[in-house]
């Protein structure tokens, strides 16, 4: 094997590992905010020398899984506009995001603990979801789908209301109704 192609091998191994640790440590984070990395290393299957190379600190874990889970929902906006009409990939990804609130609510006490910097949360996810989002607007703007003319922050605005849900509630029947009501008001004056 050359010296490049065992580089690369390298890097894809270390790359599978660091995103097995960040969804174990979403898991366990979500479970109990105070999991032990000590937990998370082993449920990963990584010795504890790699999990410090990739996360020095609990405050880095803790910060990265959040980026990582915020990412992950962004990057599904582009996948439900390839395989579905403009107006179900938005609604579709609401979902998507409402299941990522319900983690978040998870994770929000591992991260108040990890980070006492105000408004990390907010600025953390603000730039992916936004993009996601414009995205997503976009498409059904041009579809003639939705409403011309609403903004990222005025879709942010209307569904604020995910972030007071219980996540130990029956979240999933309450996020259905508020979404449907969203969507309903984004439909009105559609094509119009």
């Amino acid at each position: 094997m050359s010296h490049q192609k065992k580089q690369a091998a390298l890097r894809s191994d270390a790359q599978r590992n660091r995103e097995r640790i960040l969804e174990v440590a979403l898991a366990e984070l979500t479970r109990s905010a105070d999991a032990p990395l000590s937990l998370i290393a082993r449920k990963a299957c990584v010795g504890q020398g790699t999990f410090y190379r990739n996360f020095p600190s609990r405050e880095a874990l803790v910060l990265e899984v959040y980026r990582y889970e915020v990412q992950q929902v962004a990057d599904t906006a582009q996948q439900l506009l390839c395989t579905r009409p403009p107006e179900v990939a938005l609604r579709d990804w609401m979902d998507r995001l409402a299941q990522y609130a319900m983690a978040k609510a998870g994770l929000a006490d591992a991260l108040r603990e990890a980070t006492t910097a105000r408004g990390t949360m907010k600025s953390l996810a603000h730039g992916p979801l936004t993009e996601a989002v414009t995205l997503l607007l976009t498409a059904n703007e041009k579809a003639g789908t939705i409403r011309p003319g609403v903004t990222p922050d005025d879709f942010m605005l209307a569904i604020a209301g995910l972030w007071l849900i219980d996540p130990h509630s029956d979240w999933q029947s309450r996020s259905g109704r508020l979404l449907d009501l969203v969507m309903d008001g984004l439909r009105a004056g559609a094509g119009s």
